[in-house]
């Protein structure tokens, strides 16, 4: 194809067309976790230890978190996440709740799988039975305190 200047016009544009696609991608993020949506799944534990993928301390043997599945990962950068500003999980098994901050990410679960720290998880069953099939979760807004904020309340601040 022999160069013009309408195909070169033409050629200036894609990397433009392309860029435009990744920040409209990239400022919808938040828009991805779906806030009080009730999903059914499994969990299991951790125990890690160390900086968890919000760029944290954890001690996933000692506090009550949970890590959450990669699918639900926005950013290439978790520590900038939406998730790790202020979102929670609220797990239900056998009539017992929890609600736990998401403080870490699981590479190898599927996206109704949460991986529960081990206090977390003996909360709802025994440890030794290793996997809860059947509990029912969905992400929560929190306030920095922690708190479960109620559906269509206004949430102001920021999670650092």
């Amino acid at each position: 194809m022999r160069a013009t200047r309408r195909n070169l016009r033409m050629l200036a544009g894609v990397p433009l067309a392309a860029a435009a696609l990744v920040a409209l991608g990239a400022g919808s993020a938040g828009a991805a976790i779906p806030i009080n949506t009730p999903m059914s799944g499994m969990a299991t534990y951790f125990t890690d230890t160390g900086y968890g993928a919000c760029g944290t301390q954890i001690n996933a043997g000692t506090q009550l978190l949970v890590a959450v599945p990669a699918t639900w990962w926005t950013t290439a950068n978790p520590n900038n996440d939406p998730l790790c500003k202020g979102i929670s999980v609220k797990v239900t098994y056998q009539g017992k709740t929890l609600t736990l901050p998401v403080k870490d990410q699981c590479p190898s679960c599927a996206s109704t799988h949460l991986d529960l720290s081990q206090p977390a998880f003996a909360q709802l069953a025994p440890l030794s039975q290793g996997v809860i099939n059947g509990i029912t979760w969905q992400f929560v807004q929190t306030t920095l305190s922690g708190q479960t904020v109620p559906v269509g309340a206004p949430v102001s601040g920021s999670a650092g």
